[in-house]
């Protein structure tokens, strides 16, 4: 039903024309081109100053993303453990009805 389409090549017809030789044509060189000149090195960059201020914000930042990922993380264990608990207590009720079915019979 759902076949793929392969496209066919289709054979040549007819003459076919031999391909003709190209002749090789002379390079003429162009004027010389003068190098280019020296670039200056980049300036070396400075190095980073941690003053008190700026690693009491990255001491800050770092414990601001722990304690989201900690969040995130108990929250999904939590789900687990309460999806756990309500398939172990339907569990145990269709047991208690099947169990109690049985007894009638």
């Amino acid at each position: 039903m759902l076949r793929p389409k392969i496209p066919t090549n289709p054979t040549p017809t007819g003459h076919l024309t031999p391909p003709t030789a190209v002749e090789p044509t002379a390079v003429i060189p162009s004027t010389q081109v003068p190098p280019p000149a020296p670039v200056a090195p980049a300036p070396t960059r400075p190095t980073v100053q941690l003053t008190p201020g700026t690693a009491l914000a990255l001491v800050g930042g770092g414990t601001a993303v722990v304690l989201a990922v900690g969040a995130v993380l108990v929250s999904m264990l939590l789900a687990v453990a309460i999806t756990g608990a309500s398939v172990a207590v339907c569990a145990l009720v269709i047991r208690s009805l099947v169990h109690a079915d049985a007894k009638r019979r």
